[in-house]
């Protein structure tokens, strides 16, 4: 097999063991092990080759990252309700290694980069139509509340790690009272929205290819769902951390779900431009958020390549912020950071 390096022996050597007892209790001749992908959190997955042309997917997790029993109890529950997670075909909870289900290596990010517009559409349309049965069948009832601290936990981040440590700025009492207003304004508006169960990253990222034929999508990274606001999935898809689209295609897919959500019975809000604000500010709680989370793992973890997206969130966040007056404290504060993006215009593609 090959080789995959460790962060020490005893991690090395308590895989080993239990792949050893996985291969006697799974009747498993294992060939070939690789790296199939890693993510932004101290997770990675490793793809084994087995006999009969067998394929699994072992996710490496870390105790320290913390716990793997909300993956496999959300992962259950998804399957329950019709939707493509990947089955947990064994697990050692207290070691953190789960054997799952391989759902290829077809990213919806990849297909959507490489699609046709029809194509394209196609695709967004099965990830929308997914996402109604995920807002459908999920009970929200036992996922953590995103509640107002959480909220503001994650704006902070923005704070401490873009705007301290990636711009070397700090804010004048002035521009903190301006902050301080965009997060209430953020945070209300969040807060006033359904509650129901939220994927909180349901981008093309973590949606896989599974069936060619439909479209429909695998779905993975599931573990942090919680009960939140119905828009944010939704501006998770469209306004994606790798990937842009024209507003004209996003207010189409945005439109054809709000359709269809009404005539499913989700709680949305019966006029679309109401809707479309509520995700529009919702996207930029969540693009300040990631704008944060990506300076955080360049100078925290060692993941320099995450900031080269940073235009692309700048984009968005100035997009939103210019468009509402509400919004425009924000306005200023990132005009400080990122000037010309304001004085000129902005591409997200």
């Amino acid at each position: 097999m090959n080789s995959i390096s460790w962060p020490d022996e005893q991690r090395k050597q308590g895989f080993d063991s239990w792949l050893q007892s996985l291969q006697s209790s799974h009747a498993l001749r294992l060939e070939t092990l690789a790296i199939a992908s890693a993510d932004a959190s101290a997770r990675r997955y490793l793809r084994i080759q087995a006999n009969e042309g067998q394929s699994f997917i072992i996710m490496d997790a870390p105790p320290a990252a913390g716990s793997c029993a909300s993956f496999i109890q959300i992962a259950g529950q998804m399957i329950e309700a019709g939707l493509h997670a990947p089955r947990v075909h064994a697990a050692d909870e207290a070691q953190g290694f789960l054997l799952l289900e391989d759902l290829g290596d077809l990213t919806y990010l990849k297909a959507l980069k490489a699609a046709t517009p029809a194509e394209a559409d196609r695709l967004m349309r099965a990830a929308t139509q997914s996402l109604l049965q995920w807002q459908l069948k999920m009970d929200a009832g036992r996922l953590p509340i995103y509640d107002e601290a959480f909220i503001r936990r994650e704006l902070q981040i923005f704070v401490e790690w873009c705007v301290q440590r990636e711009y070397g700025r700090s804010w004048t009492e002035t521009q903190e009272k301006w902050w301080a207003h965009g997060c209430d304004v953020l945070v209300k508006n969040m807060l006033e929205q359904p509650r129901i169960a939220m994927h909180r990253d349901y981008m093309p990222r973590n949606l896989m290819v599974c069936d060619p034929a439909s479209g429909s999508p695998g779905i993975l990274d599931f573990q942090d769902a919680v009960a939140g606001p119905i828009s944010y999935d939704l501006v998770s898809l469209l306004r994606d951390t790798f990937i842009s689209w024209d507003e004209e295609q996003e207010l189409d897919w945005a439109i054809r779900y709000w359709e269809q959500a009404r005539k499913a019975g989700l709680p949305i809000n019966e006029d679309f431009g109401q809707f479309w604000q509520q995700l529009e500010w919702t996207g930029l709680q969540r693009h300040l958020k990631i704008l944060g989370i990506f300076c955080r793992l360049k100078h925290r973890d060692g993941k320099p390549a995450y900031a080269e997206d940073l235009p692309r969130f700048f984009a968005y966040a100035i997009k939103v912020s210019t468009r509402y007056v509400q919004l425009s404290p924000l306005t200023h504060l990132l005009q400080d950071l990122q000037g010309s993006m304001v004085e000129t215009s902005f591409t997200l593609r």
